[in-house]
């Protein structure tokens, strides 16, 4: 092997490089001999990486292959060729980067290949009714609907009369429910009211949904649980205007490539289509008719895993191009685009909510802790193992169901700024709970006999390793919450924080799956691991008629994300039209 080192700009060039593979027992190269030698030249980054390790400090940068990769076969056994069997040789050559330039407006023209190819099919997301059927299917839309307040329900309800009377009695059901527990039965037709808190039968209410007038039925759906009828609904689906140039999405038509300053981003959309939450972004934004603002959404998302905001709104410009890559935008992304985005969108944002919840949920063991700790305005709910959100919630009884559906596991509550009563609220409902947090007077807890001092509700766990996780776990919420609510802010200019709420969910989500993924049993997985260890990872975005392909650079970073299976195609993503969204390294 020959390699110079370049001491000016510490760079190493190997320029000869001879790679022997023995193969040991049997005569046969395998079913697939040309995926060995794919996996030869994976491998070749890391194998590089490792020979120079004492030129490089530290971790040392990424290794890139950018001459072609020439791999000589001598068929026969240990490297000796057999009768009439020549050596032969397979050439790799690394993809080449197309240069874009910087101040192209429009796209490119097709290709030969492409100008033959059918017109692509337009695309649209599924109805509202989709997702609530689908939810029905699994047996979660009731668990789901429990998750959900009252101006959502009313809007989807709303939204699915004459579309799916199934679903819409269901939601029509919880709302009855939700009364008769308040005590507002009388609200209800006399054939619909139940004698007992949650006797309404769905069915009952199915039945009446698909036989009353629509009138009454939309009456009666604004007038539930409290009582009071709404006439007028907020102009939840005015359409958001669009400039008359830039920030308008990529053209479809051409093949269009941008080079993003990280990937980092993209790599959220596999962990949330694994979820489900991807399939319900169309369904839930198309029920309030905000179907085609997807994009802004995804670009709300972006921001909260790309660089810190200074002064926590002002964007690196690297990081505008990235999130309107992201979103399938002509870069930039106007930010009263985005705040008006925030407003409209609010009734849509506890369903994708929901549906996040519902699936942390589902795979915590009620063994393990949960913690909670006060961001924002409210509480936010994290699963102890893997940091993986739970909910974010503005009053501590919207957390009570998340903690049940958990299988009411013991709370860990950890410093932050808690709305006023919590700590007694959360004793009242029987969550048990341990803090560092000094209660307030009249506080129901009791002083645990350890030094620093802790507290207890009167049904909480006095278990010294849960004393002994507390103090680090409260460290990895706070650098979280930090990072991703006070460094990096998806919308400044909303005027409430729902929308920045949603995001950091989603975000935190994907990037505690990456984690997970990765490091789990060699080191604590964190969120912030991926966040710090991939943002600089730039990526090469091509956009196509059928699919959006990111081309990351070969290196251990791309082996270490190949192996763990976080570049599988994720296919019908929303905001690009439903497109697939593929990865390759290069």
């Amino acid at each position: 092997m020959t390699a110079p080192t370049d001491r000016t700009t510490g760079e190493i060039a190997v320029h000869h490089c001879t790679v022997t593979v023995v193969r040991r027992g049997g005569w046969s190269w395998g079913p697939d001999p040309r995926g060995l030698v794919d996996q030869v030249v994976d491998a070749l980054p890391e194998v590089l990486r490792d020979h120079f390790a004492a030129h490089l400090e530290g971790e040392g940068p990424d290794v890139e292959i950018t001459e072609p990769v020439r791999v000589t076969v001598r068929p026969g056994g240990h490297g000796r060729s057999g009768p009439g069997e020549s050596p032969f040789e397979v050439e790799v050559a690394p993809v080449r980067v197309a240069d874009v330039p910087a101040d192209a407006t429009a796209a490119e023209p097709a290709g030969f290949e492409e100008s033959f190819a059918p017109a692509r099919t337009p695309w649209s997301p599924p109805p509202a009714a989709a997702l609530f059927t689908e939810l029905a299917e699994r047996d979660e839309l009731d668990a789901l609907l429990a998750l959900l307040p009252d101006d959502s329900l009313r809007v989807y309800a709303l939204a699915l009369l004459g579309q799916d009377d199934e679903p819409a009695g269901r939601l029509l059901a919880e709302l009855a429910r939700r009364a008769v527990e308040a005590g507002r039965d009388g609200t209800l037709p006399e054939q619909l009211r139940g004698t007992q808190p949650g006797a309404t039968p769905t069915q009952r209410l199915t039945d009446y949904v698909t036989g009353a007038d629509h009138d009454e039925i939309t009456r009666l759906v604004r007038s539930l649980p409290d009582g009071v009828d709404r006439p007028d609904e907020p102009d939840r689906a005015a359409p958001v205007p669009s400039p008359a140039t830039g920030s308008g999405p990529v053209s479809r038509t051409g093949a269009h490539e941008v080079q993003v300053c990280s990937v980092l981003p993209f790599l959220l959309a596999g962990p949330l289509a694994q979820i489900g939450y991807l399939d319900a972004i169309g369904p839930a934004l198309a029920g309030i008719e905000l179907a085609e603002q997807t994009p802004l959404f995804a670009a709300a998302l972006a921001y909260k895993a790309l660089g810190v905001a200074a002064r926590g709104w002002r964007r690196g410009e690297q990081d505008r191009a990235a999130a309107a890559a992201f979103a399938g935008f002509d870069p930039p992304v106007p930010e009263e685009r985005l705040t008006d985005f925030a407003r409209q969108a609010r009734p849509a944002l506890p369903l994708l909510d929901g549906v996040l919840a519902l699936s942390v949920c589902r795979g915590h063991d009620p063994a393990d802790p949960l913690l909670v700790t006060g961001a924002g305005d409210g509480l936010l709910l994290v699963d102890a193992e893997g940091m993986f959100p739970v909910a974010w919630a503005g009053e501590t009884a919207d957390l009570l169901p998340h903690w049940q559906a958990c299988g009411r596991p013991p709370v860990l509550i950890c410093d932050g700024p808690l709305p006023p009563g919590a700590l007694r609220e959360l004793a009242e409902a029987d969550v048990p709970f341990m803090t560092a947090v000094p209660p307030l007077r009249g506080d129901p807890v009791r002083r645990l006999p350890w030094q620093p001092p802790l507290w207890a509700s009167a049904n909480g766990s006095s278990d010294p390793r849960l004393a002994a996780a507390l103090p680090g776990h409260a460290a990895l919420l706070a650098d979280l919450v930090t990072a991703l609510t006070v460094e990096r802010r998806a919308v400044p200019l909303a005027d409430d924080g729902a929308l920045e709420r949603t995001v950091t969910l989603a975000a935190a989500l994907g990037l505690s799956t990456i984690a997970w993924t990765l490091w789990h049993g060699r080191e604590t997985p964190h969120p912030l691991l991926s966040l710090n260890r991939f943002a600089d990872l730039d990526a090469t975005v091509r956009f196509e008629p059928d699919a959006v392909r990111v081309r990351v650079p070969l290196g251990r970073r791309h082996s270490d994300l190949l192996r763990g299976g976080l570049l599988a195609d994720v296919p019908d993503v929303p905001w690009l039209d439903g497109r697939t969204l593929t990865f390759s390294g290069g």
